[in-house]
C-alpha cells in the first residue's frame, strides 16, 4: 500500500518549487564560497544565475499559509557580513552603483549587499522548507515569494545590469552615452 502523505496537487512540491530549491541552493552553495572566487568569475556566475533565480521566482505558487506560528529566519547577522565582506573584498571599486528610487531620487548600492541579502532570503527559505512539515513548507515559499516581490527580484534587475555593464565595458561604445563612464544610473 503506497501512503502518500502528499496529494498530487501540493503546491509545496510543485515543479517551480522544486526547481526553485535546486536554484537557490545552488546561488547559496556559490555564495558561500565567494572569497575563492575572483571577481569576475563571480560577476560571470551572477550574470547566468540572477536570470535563472528571477524567472524562478516569479513562477513560484500563491500559498497559504496554515500556521504562520512556523516562519522563521535562520541566516544570522554573522553568516550574512560573512558572504558580504568576502563579495566586498572581490569587487573593490566595482561594489558601489547608483539606481533611482521609488521617488526617482538617486541612491548608492552595492553589489556586495544586493547577492549577500538575496543569498540570505534564499537560505532561510531552504532552511525553513528543509523542516518538512507542509506549515513550513507553506512559510517558507510564501515567504520567498513576498521577498521576490519586494527585495531580492528588484535587487536582482538593478545589480544585473551593474554587471552587464561591468563585463562588457569594453564592448559599449562610450560615444552613445556623450562621453559619460558612469552613464548606469
Amino acid at each position: 500500500m503506497n501512503a502518500k502523505k502528499h496529494k498530487p496537487d501540493d503546491p509545496t512540491i510543485s515543479p517551480p518549487v522544486l526547481e526553485m530549491i535546486t536554484v537557490a541552493n545552488e546561488y547559496c552553495l556559490f555564495f558561500e564560497r565567494a572569497g575563492n572566487y575572483k571577481a569576475d568569475d563571480i560577476l560571470e556566475y551572477y550574470q547566468k544565475m540572477a536570470p535563472l533565480l528571477y524567472l524562478k521566482g516569479a513562477l513560484l505558487p500563491v500559498v497559504q499559509v496554515s500556521d504562520e506560528a512556523v516562519a522563521q529566519c535562520f541566516v544570522t547577522e554573522e553568516q550574512w557580513e560573512t558572504v558580504f565582506r568576502s563579495l566586498r573584498e572581490q569587487f573593490k571599486s566595482l561594489d558601489v552603483y547608483y539606481v533611482l528610487d521609488h521617488h526617482n531620487d538617486t541612491a548608492e548600492t552595492s553589489l556586495s549587499e544586493n547577492m549577500a541579502d538575496i543569498y540570505q532570503d534564499l537560505k532561510d527559505f531552504l532552511m525553513l522548507y528543509q523542516k518538512n512539515m507542509t506549515p513550513a513548507r507553506e512559510s517558507a515559499i510564501a515567504q520567498l515569494r513576498k521577498l521576490y516581490q519586494t527585495r531580492w527580484g528588484p535587487a536582482i534587475i538593478t545589480s544585473l545590469q551593474k554587471v552587464h555593464h561591468i563585463l562588457y565595458k569594453d564592448a559599449i561604445d562610450p560615444a552613445i552615452f556623450d562621453n559619460d563612464d558612469e552613464w548606469l544610473v
